[in-house]
């Protein structure tokens, strides 16, 4: 698959609040640095420049984050109003959220929850790195859930490989990453939980992408569901042999699923906030907290 460029951003979704676009694979969200030629940030004002926003540091406001290495739906605010009803959903956990990837080895059970706790490492000796409860160094693990259903078992590049779909419950740092590792299955391309001795060098990209995304605001449901890149047309590395569960059937059950929290008594709040209330330093601190815990590699 050709790199990204300043020419290929794909849109799945647009309404007049939000945008969810298809984000290549190794493109950061947004960069300080220079050396950023193409980020997901001047993608859009290429492509949009009438939808800049000059109130914010980057021009767009990103409602969540992906890491570099993964690509897929990524849900951006066209206005403060809007911004703050998906963060309020993010907030309350009320936001379905989708992944595919292949993963190293032939998964035995055909659904499983993971539920490895997760914290920072305070051994490796580099930043953003996570480890597992138990693990030596492993500061402040909390609760993490991960859904994993297998899909398909094949080889990639000869090597045994299974398709999953992946559901985190929670949203921790590398937690999809972190839980298919300690399950024995890290991600294909994984250069920081999968297999040493450079074996990950082959794989053009990490093998991770965000399909499916729900933010149910009360304004609107914003939905959307990317193509599926790992397919043998678009990587010939990648040859299926088995058939578990069909993709299409999952993806029709999570369309069909219903808002997470639906008819809890702390529903997302409107989507229009008092115009005149200006954002305290304390609802920033929160958001920066909220976007920390569903990041899934900073910028830095």
């Amino acid at each position: 698959m050709e790199p990204g460029s300043m020419e290929n951003l794909s849109i799945v979704y647009r309404s007049r609040d939000f945008l969810v676009v298809n984000k290549h694979w190794d493109v950061r969200i947004d960069s300080k640095t220079w050396r950023e030629t193409v980020t997901l940030q001047k993608q859009l004002r290429h492509r949009f420049p009438e939808l800049a926003d000059p109130g914010t540091y980057y021009g767009f406001r990103f409602c969540h984050q992906l890491d570099f290495s993964t690509s897929g739906a990524l849900c951006v605010a066209l206005s403060k109003a809007a911004a703050g009803s998906a963060y309020r959903c993010f907030k309350e956990r009320r936001v379905t959220k989708a992944y595919l990837a292949l993963v190293r080895g032939h998964v035995q059970e055909s659904r499983m929850t993971i539920s490895y706790a997760i914290g920072r490492s305070s051994t490796e000796g580099r930043a953003h790195t996570m480890c597992i409860e138990g693990t030596p160094g492993c500061e402040n693990p909390k609760p993490s859930y991960t859904e994993l259903v297998v899909l398909e078992l094949g080889l990639y590049a000869g090597d045994p490989v299974s398709k999953v779909l992946l559901q985190p419950l929670t949203g921790r740092t590398h937690q999809l990453r972190v839980h298919c590792s300690a399950r024995g299955h890290p991600v294909v391309g994984d250069l920081t939980y999968g297999r040493g001795g450079g074996q990950e060098e082959r794989p053009f990209r990490m093998m991770l992408h965000a399909l499916y995304l729900r933010v149910p605001t009360d304004a609107e449901r914003v939905e959307a569901c990317t193509p599926d890149p790992f397919v043998p047309a678009l990587d010939a590395c990648w040859s299926p042999h088995t058939l578990v569960h069909p993709l299409n059937q999952l993806i029709q059950a999570l369309r069909a699923a219903p808002d997470p929290a639906a008819g809890s008594p702390q529903p997302c709040s409107p989507a229009v906030p008092h115009p005149v209330t200006p954002e305290t330093e304390a609802q920033r601190a929160s958001c920066l907290q909220w976007l920390l815990e569903w990041t899934l590699e900073p910028d830095s």
